[in-house]
């Protein structure tokens, strides 16, 4: 443990907290981008926010998926949830490949208000559509604040139950889905389980909760020990609950479909692989969810990486508790598809 001063909460002097000390490899990219993160997101720069990520945020084409004919890769348009527009999925699997393929069927992070679905392929189909020969679908759901709960859980969904529907046409083994996502992607997929129980919908093999943003109260310990230090802070996070929720946000009876760590009944979910930093605000609303699984009777493999800051492994790819973590996925992966 290490003690660090940091601006308290209500913005006045600062006062000093005990808080888990970052990796060392991982200080010295933080340091290198300064000795706070960016510019917190409020309601009043949202949308500027949005344009400059869209701007600058990746968005790889189709051929540039494709990557000289190592992926088969399309842009699926299909039906969305009812009085929603089509949702669009980004297909992609290995080449050459023949008979059904499991399927990781992925949302991408950006605490939903940010991201898009092609900018995490690339890494995924490296890592793990090869050397697991993965098909992959990636969801484009709708943003927050345009679209808010529960347009983009039901995008996610009304993907889910179309790919299952059309396991044939897409080549992939409908027994054999895992959903998976990393941040607000790894909450949607949290919900997605949830939902798909409740609606009798498409059973997944498994759930891969990558530091999933679960709760919107905010009123954990490391929500407030780590606000301002790492790469995403308190008021970041209310804003993209707020932006997602509107007047439900904090509600005292906001369904668990909406924020995964307000549900009370956790039995009967796919097993569960969840990851968090201890240096991250969302350690201890993970922690909790996995160990409410178990309390459920429920599987879970939960790992928490130590020093590790929200986000780390793409911060620091190369740094050694990255590599750790991406190997622990794939170990993982590998067992539940086996």
């Amino acid at each position: 443990m290490s003690a660090r001063r940091a601006p308290s909460e209500s913005g006045g002097v600062p006062t000093a907290r005990v808080v888990p000390p970052f990796d060392p490899e991982l200080s010295v990219v933080l340091a290198a981008m300064g000795k706070e993160p960016g510019e917190s997101v409020t309601p009043r720069n949202l949308a500027a926010r949005q344009e400059r990520d869209a701007a600058a945020r990746p968005r790889p084409t189709i051929e540039d998926l494709r990557a000289d004919g190592r992926f088969e890769v399309a842009e699926l348009c299909v039906p969305g949830p009812p009085d929603g527009p089509d949702v669009t999925l980004v297909s992609a699997r290995p080449a050459g490949l023949t008979g059904p393929l499991p399927l990781l069927y992925y949302m991408h992070g950006g605490a939903m208000i940010m991201g898009n679905a092609w900018s995490v392929l690339p890494r995924i189909l490296r890592e793990w559509a090869l050397p697991l020969e993965l098909a992959v679908i990636s969801v484009e759901y709708r943003l927050a604040p345009r679209t808010q709960y529960p347009g983009p859980l039901e995008d996610c969904y009304a993907g889910l139950v179309w790919a299952a529907g059309h396991a044939a046409e897409l080549d992939i083994d409908a027994d054999r889905v895992i959903i998976g996502g990393k941040s607000a992607g790894g909450g949607l997929a949290a919900a997605l389980a949830l939902l798909a129980r409740d609606r009798g919908g498409p059973v997944p093999l498994g759930q891969l909760l990558l530091c999933p943003m679960l709760d919107d109260r905010d009123s954990t310990f490391s929500s407030h020990q780590m606000s301002g230090l790492g790469t995403w802070d308190l008021t970041s996070n209310a804003t993209a609950w707020q932006a997602l929720l509107g007047e439900r946000y904090g509600a005292a009876d906001l369904p668990p479909y909406a924020a995964p760590a307000r549900a009370t009944d956790l039995s009967g979910l796919p097993p569960a692989y969840i990851e968090v930093g201890s240096a991250e605000m969302f350690r201890d609303e993970d922690v909790a969810y996995a160990n409410a699984i178990w309390q459920a009777g429920g599987r879970a493999e939960l790992h928490v990486w130590p020093g590790a800051c929200h986000g780390f492994d793409s911060l620091a790819p190369r740094a050694a508790l990255s590599q750790d973590a991406r190997d622990a996925r794939t170990r993982w992966l590998r067992r539940v598809l086996a």
